[in-house]
């Protein structure tokens, strides 16, 4: 763990990241680790999060030194159940019925923050709301039940740079800047959890793994929103899961220097594909790994390109972060120095 040297500062030191399996010892490290104010990657269906305790400044500051991110970009409070996330923030009928709908699962409400939730400033980035999910997988379930408590968690890697959906993926990022990976397999449902907020009018803020069809169906209408200037939600930033190649989006004919990754009937050709038979669900799920993969097969010269995906359902959280990920890229973030931060 990154040890203090004074009250005001932490020494940036390289970890010795522990790997921890998805059993009972596995676990109970994890809780050790983060009741210190230590940095563990879990498992969730959408991708790996970078878990800290949520009540901790220091370890969110660490989270943010850790990835690089901006500390003006929020973060999700993931609980174990909706008990806890109403010690967190205000739920209306809207969040109560969305919640039993789709918890635990891949969806994130922004809600009034709770006068007394304890959370550090930083999860909020200031704000007067709250991120805030119950995931469905069952090792980032146990946990948090053995932790008992809120856990911020953004994805485990490199701000700006590609999702895990793996271990390895957190390791080729972050090793030797967290304390621990908890290995919990490949997640099933690959992209980001869709954000909706509802401190007002229902807004999407990002789409991801809960389809605006399925929202809509239970409130009605639901407007797009996001800032990529001033975030209210993750996900916002128009430069997000880069690959080092640059990417070109729905191409149809591939130049000799791109590899192109293919989607559906017609693509045969290519040498990835998100989905011969163009299911979106399983899209989804290969969407980050084949950035990865064709960003190897790229090298140092070459592009990679997308062929078209369907704007509708998962394939609009798709497209989003392959537009993210072809954005012009930022100068590099300098991370945040890690400081203790008052809860």
């Amino acid at each position: 763990m990154v040890a203090d040297r004074s009250s005001h500062t932490l020494r940036h030191m390289t970890l010795i990241t522990q790997d921890l399996g998805p059993t009972e010892q596995g676990l109970a490290q994890a809780v050790t680790l983060l009741r210190a104010g230590g940095l563990v990657a879990i498992p969730t269906e959408t991708v790996y999060g970078l878990a800290g305790d949520a009540r901790n400044g220091t370890a969110v500051a660490r989270i943010y030194a850790a990835k690089g991110r901006p500390h003006f970009n929020p973060l999700i409070a993931h609980v174990a159940d909706l008990a806890m996330a109403e010690e967190l923030a205000q739920f209306d009928e809207r969040a109560r019925a969305l919640a039993a709908a789709f918890w635990p699962g891949a969806l994130t409400l922004v809600l009034p923050l709770r006068d007394g939730a304890g959370l550090s400033s930083l999860v909020t980035a200031g704000l007067p709301t709250v991120a805030i999910r119950c995931p469905a997988h069952p090792v980032a379930r146990d946990l948090l039940r053995a932790f008992g408590g809120p856990l911020a968690a953004p994805s485990a890697n490199p701000s700006g740079r590609v999702s895990p959906t793996r271990a390895e993926h957190v390791r080729q990022g972050l090793a030797g800047r967290i304390d621990a990976v908890l290995d919990g397999g490949p997640c099933v449902v690959g992209v980001e959890s869709t954000i909706l907020g509802l401190d007002g009018p229902a807004v999407l803020l990002r789409p991801g793994g809960i389809p605006l069809e399925a929202l809509e169906a239970m409130l009605g209408p639901i407007a797009l929103g996001g800032n990529a200037e001033k975030p209210n939600a993750p996900g916002q930033l128009e430069s997000h899961y880069a690959p080092d190649a640059p990417l070109r989006l729905n191409v149809t004919q591939p130049a000799p220097d791109e590899v192109w990754v293919g989607f559906g009937p017609g693509t045969e050709a290519a040498p990835l594909t998100l989905s011969r038979r163009g299911d979106l669900v399983e899209a989804a799920a290969n969407l980050f790994q084949l950035l990865r993969d064709a960003d190897v097969r790229a090298g140092d010269a070459g592009r990679i390109a997308f062929a078209p995906v369907p704007d509708t359902g998962l394939g609009r959280a798709i497209n989003d972060r392959l537009r993210r990920a072809a954005a012009p890229r930022p100068p590099a973030a300098r991370p945040l120095a890690a400081r203790p931060v008052q809860p």
